[in-house]
């Protein structure tokens, strides 16, 4: 099957892993949240627990990190398997770039041993440096997805910054919840400028597993399909992701238009309550 044949949606920013980070504590909750996120249309996973990118600098600790997580996938994909057999479960990292020059050369370390690498910068506020760190990692081979660049403190003020990674050669994904205010205004105003300026290569959701916890898929997807969104959509959800599997470099997602008038932004707000009052009917 060819990259534009694949029907289902594919997530590639999770934390589905049982009991290694702060995402799914135990089996039933991995259980459980594959088969939430199956209903919404998503059915290939590769997801993402936390590593610091500085354990590599004791080889042993950063090998005693990776066996304890691969041994919680395995015991976690088998269970997938037998209870979604449909459902594809990958892994890789959320890898802390907490040092300029990271060794990324563990295939573990990267989404289903690609060169693709998911990272993201520490307590989520961005360091002096981060496009030459950017140009290092790709100089080592690699291709560098930066986690939610929207959620950074003061990106609202400095969004050059990802026009800057990607000269660098970085890649950009966004979350779903951003596009609908989950982390906040700030965030949600850069995730939509990313997407109105065809900036964003992915969506994901960084869903951590709990029950208690929303996937916003179907709320990003409704503000997307208003904007007249769907092309962007289906590379930003399948197409892109499903494209680093064969290791190829994502398309170019077109702009998505801002909304054009008050009219239309009073519209999206009717329809945004009108499917809230459904969903709790």
């Amino acid at each position: 099957m060819t990259v534009s044949e694949t029907p289902t949606l594919v997530d590639i920013h999770s934390h589905l892993v049982p009991g290694v980070d702060d995402g799914a504590r135990h089996l039933p909750g991995v259980l459980n949240a594959i088969e939430r996120m199956s209903q919404v249309g998503i059915g290939r996973f590769i997801t993402t627990p936390h590593i610091d990118a500085s354990l590599a600098l004791t080889p042993s600790r950063l090998a005693a990190r990776l066996d304890e997580v691969t041994q919680a996938w395995q015991t976690a994909h088998d269970a997938i398997q037998e209870e979604f057999p449909e459902v594809e479960y990958h892994r890789g990292h959320e890898v802390l770039i907490d040092l300029p020059e990271p060794d990324l050369t563990d295939p573990r370390l990267r989404l289903a041993g690609t060169s693709f690498v998911l990272i993201e910068w520490p307590r989520l506020q961005v360091p002096p440096g981060t496009p030459r760190v950017v140009r290092y990692i790709c100089d080592q081979g690699h291709r560098p997805i930066i986690a939610h660049p929207e959620r950074y403190a003061g990106m609202i003020r400095k969004t050059e910054l990802a026009h800057q990674w990607k000269e660098a050669g970085a890649l950009l994904q966004v979350n779903y919840g951003s596009l609908v205010g989950r982390y906040g205004s700030d965030a949600q105003a850069v995730a939509w400028r990313l997407i109105e300026g065809g900036q964003a290569d992915y969506l994901a959701s960084d869903f951590h597993g709990q029950s208690r916890l929303r996937i916003y898929k179907k709320e990003a997807w409704a503000e997307l399909e208003e904007r007249g969104g769907e092309e962007a959509l289906d590379l930003l959800c399948r197409v892109n992701p499903s494209r680093i599997f064969h290791d190829l470099e994502p398309l170019t997602v077109p702009p998505v238009s801002a909304p054009s008038s008050l009219l239309q932004r009073l519209r999206g707000i009717i329809v945004r309550r009108e499917r809230s009052m459904e969903r709790q009917a």
